[in-house]
């Protein structure tokens, strides 16, 4: 059981975390709700890499292996952004930024190596990544970092959000 939860929690899990962005960025969820959830992010990564080390050593798990490791301090970025609000906004930018580049080359990749109807579901899916973060740039870039001009940085973060949950979803569904 517990490895079915493994195998398919993340096609609720990743379309979760993107609404929860979209919401803290429009003001609808406070700093400590977003710390809770980096506390609990950290946590799962962890907690998943550990136990699916052995399962992702080859191939396109290897590809996705990688992402949750660089993840975690990307993750742990965000995290102490939160603690320490003396920081500034940069962990919480290279938190959201991260997490919106990073699954790119394994979805790239992941198209790569697969066949079928998975090859454009990825390529688009890293697509999605690739531009939402470009829109969500251009409303930091406008409104600045504490400020990112909300018109662009929800519908980047929307992007990205369909994007990737249409990877992962394929991912379960799939395999």
């Amino acid at each position: 059981m517990f490895r079915r939860i493994r195998e398919t929690a993340p096609a609720g899990l990743v379309p979760l975390a993107w609404a929860f962005a979209v919401a803290a960025h429009l003001g609808a969820v406070g700093d400590r709700p977003v710390l809770i959830a980096h506390l609990v992010m950290d946590a799962l990564l962890v907690l998943f890499v550990v136990l699916s080390w052995t399962d992702m050593r080859t191939g396109v798990l290897r590809a996705w292996r990688t992402v949750i490791l660089v993840g975690i301090p990307v993750t742990l970025a965000g995290t102490a952004g939160l603690l320490a609000p003396g920081l500034g906004t940069t962990p919480l930018l290279v938190s959201v930024v991260g997490w919106m580049l990073l699954p790119a080359p394994a979805l790239w990749y992941t198209a790569r190596a697969s066949a079928g109807t998975a090859r454009p579901v990825n390529r688009a899916a890293a697509a999605l990544s690739l531009v939402g973060a470009a829109v969500y740039l251009a409303g930091v870039f406008v409104g600045g970092p504490t400020d990112p001009l909300l018109a662009l940085a929800v519908p980047g973060l929307a992007l990205v959000g369909v994007g990737q949950t249409a990877g992962i979803v394929d991912a379960v569904v799939r395999y």
